[in-house]
């Protein structure tokens, strides 16, 4: 297993900063993504790692040694590319033990290491097969079966899911996640897919604008979002602007002040009444409430169902409390009791919620 790190890395297009000082580490066997937006750098990141773009600042490291100016072929890495490149003119055991001929290894050898890549991938039985006649979701498989055959120290992948149809790429989330705990290889990923990043992560970091933003695990991430793009980019959340009425150091409950309205958020330290801060509140996090438990909730409001919209496993409500729009998510049997509740008043409560700097 191998250690990853990169310090301060930079790349530039003449005036666009693309990589602007990432410093990032995948501890060995460690599952580690980059998360962003479409255009954030990820990806430069990752070719950066590979040795396929030379970094215009920074240094990377494989374990000790410094990789920064080696060329690819050098570096026993194994990548991934978003579109699936096999060989058309080979079936799938030639795909597969391609990079093994090239390194000249004995014939027996290379069966043995097809073999094997083929049951990791769970595509035993298909060698014969030419590459027209797999399914999207085979042709990824043989595609990492062929660079797992070379026995690479680091996996870097580029976001290999990006052109599968939504179950497949279900499912081979968790594949991928099992062959990397199964080989207990380094492996750094690339997506833009929260859902994806959240299921397999180990760590994630978040880029934005060639810079990354957040570190931590899929929990802390979602749970703690640093900054207001953060909480806007994972999941879906209420954000409201609002000012510091009062902080209450006993208690560690700062009010807080948006739309006429109370809000109370614990928080640990006492905040800045000259400064406005946002607050994030996640859909899932509001409860639809008797109004008589009210009391069980640190804060309650009632308000005017505007919206419900069906999105199978949830109903979504958009609730107006005093001209504030809160979206919130209902679930079980009980979210189809307001599909047609358009108009009606009710009470809801939540307890959790995040103040951010603006």
């Amino acid at each position: 297993m191998t250690r990853v790190e990169a310090i301060d890395l930079v790349k530039r297009y003449g005036s666009f900063v693309a990589v602007d000082r990432v410093t990032l580490r995948a501890r060995e066997g460690e599952l580690v993504t980059i998360l962003g937006p479409s255009g954030c750098g990820k990806s430069t990141t990752l070719r950066i790692l590979a040795g396929l773009i030379p970094p215009d600042g920074g240094r990377i490291f494989f374990d000790e040694k410094d990789v920064t100016s080696l060329p690819p072929d050098k570096r026993n890495i194994g990548f991934v590319f978003q579109r699936v490149a096999l060989f058309p003119h080979m079936n799938v055991y030639k795909n597969v033990a391609f990079g093994l001929e090239m390194r000249k290894m004995p014939k027996s050898m290379i069966k043995e290491k097809v073999k094997e890549a083929l049951r990791l991938v769970h595509m035993e039985g298909y060698e014969d097969r030419m590459p027209s006649q797999l399914s999207g979701g085979q042709a990824q498989r043989v595609e990492i079966a062929r660079v797992l055959a070379t026995d690479p120290a680091v996996l870097l992948f580029d976001e290999p899911l990006s052109n599968i149809d939504a179950k497949l790429k279900d499912e081979l989330k968790y594949e991928i996640r099992r062959i990397q705990r199964e080989t207990r290889k380094t492996l750094i990923y690339v997506t833009h897919d929260q859902a994806e990043a959240f299921a397999i992560s180990d760590r994630i970091y978040v880029m934005n604008n060639g810079r990354i933003e957040q570190e931590g695990t899929p929990l802390e991430i979602y749970m703690n979002p640093r900054t207001p793009f953060i909480a806007a980019f994972i999941g879906t959340t209420n954000f409201i602007e609002t000012s510091i009425k009062d902080y209450d150091e006993k208690s560690g409950i700062a009010t807080l002040e948006a739309a006429g309205l109370e809000i109370k958020v614990r928080h640990p330290s006492i905040l800045d009444k000259r400064k406005r801060y946002f607050i994030s509140i996640r859909p899932e996090d509001i409860k639809v409430i008797n109004p008589n438990d009210q009391e069980s909730y640190l804060n309650s409001f009632k308000g005017t169902i505007e919206d419900a919209i069906f999105i199978g496993t949830i109903v979504r409500l958009n609730i107006n409390i005093n001209g504030l729009v809160l979206k919130v998510d209902t679930y079980g049997s009980e979210r189809f009791n307001f599909l047609d509740s358009k108009g009606k008043e009710i009470v809801i409560g939540f307890n959790s919620c995040t103040i951010l700097n603006m």
